[in-house]
């Protein structure tokens, strides 16, 4: 049980690595601001009807309130006319509806609790909201960021460096072949220079011994 249990985990390690590797970060972060939207509207559409309710129940609270003011007011006119029972009547129906109000003012403050946290909640989802936006629009010009700087590396990796360097290497080697064949030029020239000088540098004996009786008769002349 335990190797595949072990197997298991390791499988279960693969796919959620092959997951992440899927994901896309400016996706993940679009997806969630369409969440937050969707909470957003759903807020928004119970706090309106929670403020219909609290309305509906100022509206009940204002209408119990003229309701007793009336009833006041016909059992002071009934006393004034000396009906007493119609009085007695009206003055039950005015207390009658003053411990409803008590009933519906109490309703009311729990109504508007609820109300305020409904718009605390949608302010919070509000801000939440404008956060994600400021986030996503920084975290998705880093994720272009780090895309260019991965896709720049990738094309410096992919480069065939052993292949340039061999290149250089026979372009250098084609080099010095050329220096060489300069200087081994250079040293064939070097002895015909040489033998020219030589060449031009010998005198016949024959020459030289004319040249020196031709000397002679001038010097034996002079004198």
């Amino acid at each position: 049980m335990g190797i595949f249990k072990r197997i298991k985990t390791i499988a279960k390690a693969d796919m959620n690595g092959l997951l992440d590797g899927l994901e896309d970060p400016i996706a993940m972060l679009n997806e969630y601001s369409r969440e937050m939207e969707q909470q957003i509207a759903k807020a928004e559409s119970a706090l309106s009807r929670q403020i219909f309710v609290e309305n509906k129940q100022a509206a009940l609270i204002l209408d119990t309130k003229r309701l007793m003011e009336k009833r006041t007011r016909q059992a002071k006119l009934a006393l004034e006319q000396g009906e007493e029972q119609m009085a007695k009547l009206a003055v039950q129906e005015k207390m009658n509806q003053e411990n409803q109000l008590k009933v519906y003012e109490q309703q009311y403050e729990t109504i508007k609790g609820q109300t305020q946290i409904l718009k605390d909640k949608l302010l919070e989802l509000q801000e939440t909201y404008n956060e994600l936006q400021h986030k996503k629009i920084l975290l998705a010009s880093r994720a272009n960021v780090a895309q260019s700087i991965k896709q720049i590396q990738k094309t410096t990796v992919s480069f065939q460096t052993d292949t340039i360097l061999r290149g250089v290497a026979r372009a250098e080697e084609r080099i010095l072949l050329m220096e060489a064949e300069v200087q081994a030029g250079s040293q064939l020239a070097k002895p015909l220079i040489q033998h020219e000088a030589t060449y031009r540098n010998y005198v016949n004996e024959e020459e030289l011994n004319r040249e020196l009786e031709k000397l002679k008769t001038e010097k034996v002349s002079l004198v």
